[in-house]
C-alpha cells in the first residue's frame, strides 16, 4: 500500500482510470436523472442516493471477484457460428431494456395528459424506480469494471477510482436531475441519448463496437445546442416580460 502511495505510475493510473470512470458514468447519471423525474422531489433525492450507493456496491463487489468477472467473457452460447459470452448476453439484455424504457418514457412525454391521469401510486412508483436503477446499475457496472480491469493492475487503484467517480456522479446527479425536470426539451434529448446508449450496448453484445468517443461527441454537441436554445428562450421571456 505504501508503495502505491509513493508511486507516480500508480497516481497516473488512478487519475486516468478515475477520469475514464467518470466519463463512463455519464450514462448512469443521465438514466438516473430521467428515471427519477416522475416521482416527488423528496423521493427523487432518496432514489438518486440509493441508486449511486448501489452503483458503488456493485462495482466494488465485481472488482473483488475478478476471476469470475473475467470468466464472463468466455463463450457460453453459440448461434450459427456466433459465440455469446455472459457479458454479451447481459449487454444485449441491458441495451434492449434501455431502448424499451426510453421509448416508453418518450411516449409518456408525448401523451403527457394520459400519463397524468393514470399515474401510479407513489410507493409503487418509487419501488419500480429502484428496480430499474438496480437493473441498469448492473449493466453499467459490468461494462465499467471490465474497462477498469484493462486499465489498471492494482485492486486498490480500481476501488479508489470507482469510489471517486461515484462521488462525482453523486454531486452531478442533483443539478442534472433538476435541470432535466425544469426543461422538458432537455428531458426528450436525454431520452434520445438513452436510446443511443442502448443501441451501443446491444452492438457491443454482438461484438460490433461503436467507439464511445463518437457517442459522447454527439451527446456533447446536442447538449450544447440545447443549452443555446434554453438561453434563447430565457432571454425571450425576459424581453417579453
Amino acid at each position: 500500500m505504501i508503495e502505491l502511495l509513493t508511486s507516480p505510475e500508480a497516481w497516473a493510473a488512478l487519475l486516468t482510470l478515475t477520469v475514464l470512470e467518470i466519463v463512463l458514468g455519464i450514462d448512469n447519471v443521465i438514466f438516473l436523472s430521467v428515471i427519477v423525474s416522475r416521482i416527488p422531489p423528496k423521493q427523487a433525492k432518496r432514489a438518486r442516493q440509493i441508486g449511486l450507493a448501489l452503483a458503488v456496491i456493485f462495482r466494488i463487489a465485481l472488482l473483488t471477484v475478478l476471476v469470475w468477472l473475467i470468466g464472463l467473457t468466455e463463450p457460453v452460447l453459440t448461434v450459427q457460428d456466433f459465440a455469446f459470452s455472459w457479458r454479451d448476453i447481459i449487454l444485449v439484455g441491458g441495451g434492449l431494456f434501455l431502448i424499451a424504457k426510453a421509448t416508453h418514457e418518450i411516449h409518456g412525454e408525448v401523451e403527457a395528459q394520459e400519463h397524468e391521469v393514470h399515474e401510479a401510486p407513489k410507493t409503487r412508483a418509487f419501488f419500480w424506480v429502484i428496480v430499474q436503477i438496480i437493473i441498469i446499475d448492473l449493466v453499467f457496472s459490468l461494462d465499467s469494471i471490465i474497462t477498469a480491469i484493462g486499465m489498471a493492475k492494482d485492486l486498490e487503484i480500481m476501488i479508489a477510482a470507482v469510489i471517486i467517480a461515484c462521488f462525482v456522479m453523486y454531486l452531478a446527479s442533483g443539478p442534472v436531475s433538476r435541470f432535466v425536470s425544469k426543461h422538458p426539451t432537455t428531458k426528450m434529448l436525454a431520452l434520445a441519448f438513452l436510446v443511443l446508449i442502448g443501441v451501443a450496448l446491444v452492438a457491443d453484445g454482438f461484438h460490433f463496437h461503436i467507439p464511445r468517443a463518437y457517442i459522447y461527441f454527439a451527446m456533447a454537441f446536442s447538449a450544447a445546442v440545447e443549452m443555446f436554445n434554453v438561453l434563447a428562450r430565457r432571454n425571450r421571456e425576459k424581453a417579453s416580460g
